[in-house]
């Protein structure tokens, strides 16, 4: 006859790891951190700490399938933490940066983000079993958060001002939300595997990497990921001209 559980193997099961979601714990509060401080006009402030919760959330995944650690409730937490960090805090920012001047125009241009980044995350976790491990399919939401916020932090780094960054501002913000829900491929990076070996160039090329970043942290962060966001309908270019070249010679055969 079996007993059943023990009170202690209840308990176990009932318990959630700690190291994984303290990392998304804390990306939740550096997104929390980044409203507040844009709330009291503190904008390069709040562009960094999205930053720190893009970093901090690409910690937690990897630490949790290092350590066997990957349960349905922190899979469940990171979304909803990204939700804040990626989704809500970047289109404050902005707004309070550069679209609350602009009327309905301004507010509905951040909602346009903080709804393509609830969407974004929504397919990704419908779509994670049989999705391509290779490329996301629309932007990823930490990649727009630091298009947006990337802009808020260079213009606070070179005091951008004047009707021409407002309106960059509505572009950069409506331009991130809809690639967020687009059909755009992006490459993911998944697909390295950092605990292999690799070539002694590839260590020279991210200490070139860290130096530029150090140089000129917020414009060379903005750059990186603003040519990111370009990649993406350029790889669905390459690709859809790829399959039509394959399809061309069947048709003419026929």
């Amino acid at each position: 006859m079996n007993p059943g559980p023990t009170p202690q193997t209840r308990s176990r099961r009932r318990g959630i790891y700690l190291l994984p979601n303290l990392f998304t714990t804390a990306a939740l509060f550096a997104g929390f951190y980044a409203i507040v401080a844009s709330m009291g006009r503190q904008f390069e402030a709040a562009a960094v700490a999205v930053f720190i919760a893009m970093l901090l959330d690409g910690i937690d995944g990897r630490i949790a399938r290092l350590t066997n650690t990957q349960t349905a409730f922190g899979a469940e937490y990171d979304s909803l933490a990204d939700m804040i960090s990626f989704g809500l805090a970047p289109a404050l920012v902005m707004y309070q940066w550069a679209l609350s001047g602009m009327g309905k125009l301004g507010w509905l241009a951040a909602f346009i983000y903080t709804a393509g980044a609830a969407l974004r995350l929504a397919r990704f976790n419908t779509q994670l079993a049989v999705a391509d491990k290779r490329y996301f399919q629309g932007l990823a939401s930490p990649s727009a958060a630091a298009i947006v916020t990337g802009l808020v932090w260079v213009g606070e780094t070179y005091l951008l001002q004047g009707p021409w960054v407002d309106r960059l501002a509505l572009a950069v913000t409506i331009a991130a939300g809809l690639l967020m829900v687009s059909n755009v491929r992006y490459y993911s990076f998944k697909g390295i595997d950092f605990r292999g070996k690799v070539p002694f160039v590839a260590i020279l090329l991210v200490v070139l990497v860290l130096v530029l970043i150090s140089y000129d942290p917020p414009l060379v962060l903005f750059s990186v990921f603003a040519l990111y966001a370009l990649s993406g309908p350029v790889l669905t270019l390459v690709q859809l001209r790829r399959r039509r070249a394959a399809r061309r010679p069947r048709g003419e055969a026929r």
